[in-house]
């Protein structure tokens, strides 16, 4: 005769396997849609939180230009042509993050000082941004805190040293009213007093404030970095690229919370680049125009040497006009010695630029071979010149040769100084450092809140899949079947039996002081109309046939471990059977944590192990109960040793006592996988049921369950599924279910 009462699930279409898991897949995520909402909900709050309150970001562009530059001056192109020059755009963009140019844009705006405010946590910041008072207003201190800034505070500082161990490390500074201050090392330790204004100094210390305008007691914090950490630091923030492949135009830009101060950073880069280029391209004029400065008091001192000699010559031998010869001969050698000169004068440029090897330097050398041979060629005809012309020309020679360098020499010196201060570079400024203060760069509001709530519906159907997949408790009457234990009904989950078990929580209190109340928690009584009582009254009508087949007419309810709802399947099924017109016995043989009593409303004391322990007789131990023909044995006090008192002699006298008494007897225990009393009881009841718990219990575990009662003789006569859920899924009543009962309520009036 067959126990099972309950239709077959009806078999659904046979479907391709990818359909299947994409339906459920789709049914998974469909459950835990609230949850799903949920999480993303707050991701998409604090996303738009962060938008609002996270610092502005605004981003200060400048523009320079690299190009070819231009002469000095009409007709100086040969001479400015070795001082001129194109810079690849890569070079210059290296140049303007050099240590260089940022060190001293470091050191001209203090950058390795670092001040920041004390805010309030969280909003602070952002309820400071939106001040709005005069210029030098403070706003006052929100409920008095005032070691916060609240907005309008200000402090610059342009001297801040700490000894080497400090730096990088955190002080503070405090103001204590009228531009006065008290500056704190990390240890919290009082380093110095000042006020604004004034240079203070403390053993390791110095500070200088410049400028201090907040409440008394407002906090700053103030660090001292090193200056290679600011100009690492610059140089990771400032960024440089060139618009268009080889156009020229660098663009730079610096990034910073205060517009002012990301406009004032990014131009004094821009000069110092500025400067810096300037001075590269007039370098090689300035080095000429040192050497050329130094040769002139020597030539100066040569030339006064050849007059002196010239002077005291004619003095001595009296006026000696030269022959006309003589004088072409003069003319000769004095442009031959200005143009020897000059090419010595040259020399020393070329040995600074070129190897001797080099073929400008060749070219020298045989432009000055040319010319020794020419003068060699001049002092022979002077050799046949009579002495006195010849000494003279020599004389005149030397004065008149001097005279043209010494002139030729002052003249490069005029030339180069004109175009060492001529000089502009080959970069000039296109457009100066401009912040839009009115669209921040960071954070982006409406794209931080998108991506917050797309991660937030990311992460939670992420966990809802993991979840699912970790998750291997039974969902199909059909695996627990598989495994050869019936299944005898199946339990929805009562929406009703939360609520009492919420309100049961609330009156717990109440019930230590009022002995005798209704039955509340029982839903049997409370709602007997409910789809979970229901369900129990179709296992009543299997067990009438089961227990037909049985040795007595008591009958054990355990589980494979706790939180299964046995509690509840004992209590409510004793019911339903006592309104049928039976006499039943529940009995709580769960010794420790057994809490049927609070269904009844009843107190533990005085029941099952009270009996055992001969304290009680079973007589008194039995209770009735306002449920028909239902009557109640509680647990009783919890005794040190339940699973000894269990297999006492007492536990078969109480069991062949009350089993003539009542038409069944429902004995709830403990969980088998958790303590050994269910295999002691089991023995001397009739029918042995297992409770599961829909999406909890795995089917190995029922296995395992099923196999722990045979090994202790004990014959499991089938499984009740509790708390079924409504899932798109998988199994669950109102989706594929085939117990059409599922689908209705039935009314006190007998509707549907």
């Amino acid at each position: 005769m067959s126990t099972q009462t309950q239709t077959s699930t009806p078999s659904r279409p046979q479907q391709a396997d990818d359909e299947i898991d994409l339906l459920a897949l789709f049914g998974t995520l469909w459950d835990a849609k609230a949850l799903i909402i949920g999480i993303t909900f707050v991701f998409a709050v604090f996303g738009v939180a962060y938008a609002l309150l996270a610092t502005p970001i605004y981003r200060a562009n400048a523009i320079v230009q690299v190009e070819e530059k231009s002469p000095g001056l009409p007709g100086m192109s040969d001479i400015t042509e070795m001082f001129g020059g194109e810079s690849a755009a890569v070079t210059e963009i290296e140049l303007i993050k050099s240590r260089t140019v940022l060190g001293a844009a470091v050191d001209k705006l203090h950058l390795d000082i670092v001040i920041e405010p004390n805010y309030f946590p969280v909003f602070g910041a952002a309820i400071s941004r939106h001040f709005s008072g005069l210029d030098g207003e403070v706003a006052e201190p929100a409920m008095g805190m005032s070691s916060f800034a609240w907005g309008g505070e200000k402090l610059s500082v342009s001297e801040f040293n700490v000894p080497n161990a400090f730096f990088g490390e955190e002080h503070t500074l405090i103001s204590t009213g009228n531009g006065h201050y008290a500056l704190y090392n990390p240890d919290k330790d009082l380093i110095l007093e000042g006020v604004a204004g004034e240079r203070s100094e403390a053993p390791g210390y110095s500070l200088f404030v410049n400028t201090l305008n907040a409440n008394d007691g407002t906090k700053f914090s103030i660090v001292r970095k090193r200056r290679l950490s600011a100009i690492i630091d610059l140089q990771e923030n400032l960024g440089a690229s060139e618009r268009g492949k080889d156009s020229g135009i660098i663009a730079l830009s610096l990034e910073d919370d205060a517009p002012s101060h990301a406009e004032d950073v990014l131009n004094v880069i821009s000069q110092n680049y500025l400067r810096q280029n300037v001075e590269r391209q007039s370098a090689e004029a300035s080095k000429s125009l040192d050497f050329l400065r130094d040769q002139l008091p020597t030539i100066k001192r040569d030339l006064e040497d050849a007059e002196r000699k010239f002077n005291d010559y004619q003095v001595k031998v009296g006026s000696v006009n030269i022959t006309a010869e003589a004088e072409a001969l003069l003319e000769q050698v004095v442009e031959l010695e200005t143009s020897i000169a000059e090419l010595q004068l040259q020399k020393a440029e070329l040995d600074r630029k070129y190897t001797r090897d080099h073929p400008t330097y060749q070219a020298w050398r045989e432009q000055m071979a040319e010319l020794s041979k020419r003068k060699d060629e001049l002092n022979q005809r002077i050799k046949n010149l009579p002495e006195t012309q010849q000494e003279l020309l020599g004389l005149k020679r030397d004065l008149e040769v001097g005279t043209e360098i010494y002139t030729q020499l002052l003249n490069n010196i005029q030339e180069l100084d004109i175009v060492r201060a001529g000089t502009v570079g080959n970069v000039r400024i296109v457009d100066d450092a401009a912040v839009n203060v009115e669209e921040p760069v960071k954070p982006k509001k409406a794209l931080i809140a998108v991506v917050a709530t797309l991660l937030g519906g990311f992460l939670s159907v992420a966990l809802v899949l993991v979840r699912a997949a970790l998750n291997r408790g039974v969902t199909n009457p059909d695996d627990i079947e598989a495994i050869g234990l019936p299944v005898y009904t199946s339990v929805p989950l009562s929406d009703e039996q939360r609520k009492l078990d919420g309100l049961g929580r609330r009156r717990s209190a109440l019930r230590k002081k009022q002995k005798n109340q209704h039955p509340h928690d029982l839903l049997a009584q409370k709602n007997p109309t409910d789809i979970a009582i229901e369900s129990l009254r179709n296992l009543r009508t299997s067990l009438h046939f089961a227990m037909l087949e049985a040795d007595n007419n008591i009958m054990m309810i355990s589980g494979p471990s706790p939180n299964v709802g046995k509690s509840f399947i004992s209590g409510n099924l004793a019911a339903v059977v006592a309104q049928a017109g039976q006499k039943v016995l529940l009995i709580d043989m769960d010794l420790r944590k057994g809490y049927l009593h609070k269904m009844f409303g009843e107190e533990p004391e005085g029941g099952v192990s009270d009996v055992l322990a001969k304290r009680v007789s079973v007589t008194d131990a039995i209770r009735p109960t306002r449920v028909g023909e239902l009557s109640f044995m509680s647990r009783g006090t919890i005794p040190p040793n339940p699973s000894e008192l269990l297999m006492s002699k007492g536990l078969t006298e109480l069991l062949d006592e009350v089993k003539g008494q009542f038409d069944l007897v429902i004995v709830d225990t403990p969980p088998i996988m958790a303590v050994t009393d269910a295999a002691i009881v089991g023995r001397q009841c009739g029918v042995t049921m297992l409770v599961a718990r829909f999406g909890l219990n795995p089917v190995k575990e029922l296995e395992v369950t099923k196999q722990r009662f045979e090994q202790n003789g004990i014959a499991v006569k089938g499984v009740v599924l509790n708390a079924i859920e409504r899932r798109a899924s998988g199994y669950g009543y109102g989706y594929g279910y085939g117990y059409g009962y599922y689908h209705y309520e039935y009314k006190s009036d007998g509707s549907k």
